[in-house]
């Protein structure tokens, strides 16, 4: 596929693309708001597809990621990056169903990137944006400590 794309104009197909399967829009939105692949020529031109409408001539209607080529191409050195890219990358596939050891993916990400994973893997759990916000998103502040537990006694835990 040719750059002639901007990553906003790509993002917008790959949406469309991805659209109706949670798992796959949470891949998609995650490299998106990442906003590193959808820039690279490289990337595009080996793990992207542009749909165009067989109707009329030209007209792109939606754009693929082939996320195993990707992580394939990746593993081969074919898209040279830092650490924390390429652990999106591969998150990003493992959420569209490439295996991937998560595991090794996220002790390296910074304090945003585990921000963009965290609210991928809510949304392709399909949980709704409002509930990812919960009750801060209104202004309240999250508890300054830890509530007081009373300690387990011995008869609490005979139950």
């Amino acid at each position: 596929m040719s750059m002639a794309y901007t990553a906003t104009e790509l993002a917008a197909l790959l949406r469309v693309g991805a659209q109706g399967c949670h798992s796959d829009e949470a891949a998609v939105g995650l490299l998106v708001e990442h906003d590193t692949w959808l820039n690279r020529s490289d990337f595009i031109r080996t793990c992207v597809t542009v749909q165009t409408d067989s109707f009329v001539q030209g007209e792109q209607v939606a754009a693929f990621i082939d996320w195993s080529n990707a992580v394939r191409v990746l593993d081969a050195g074919g898209l040279p990056c830092s650490r924390g890219e390429a652990a999106v990358l591969r998150i990003a596939a493992g959420l569209a169903g490439v295996p991937v050891n998560l595991r090794a993916m996220l002790g390296g990400l910074d304090s945003r990137n585990i921000q963009l994973v965290a609210e991928a893997v809510m949304h392709a759990n399909g949980t709704p944006i409002a509930s990812r916000l919960g009750s801060y998103a209104s202004g309240a502040q999250p508890p300054s400590t830890m509530p007081d537990v009373p300690p387990i006694t011995q008869q609490q835990e005979g139950r």
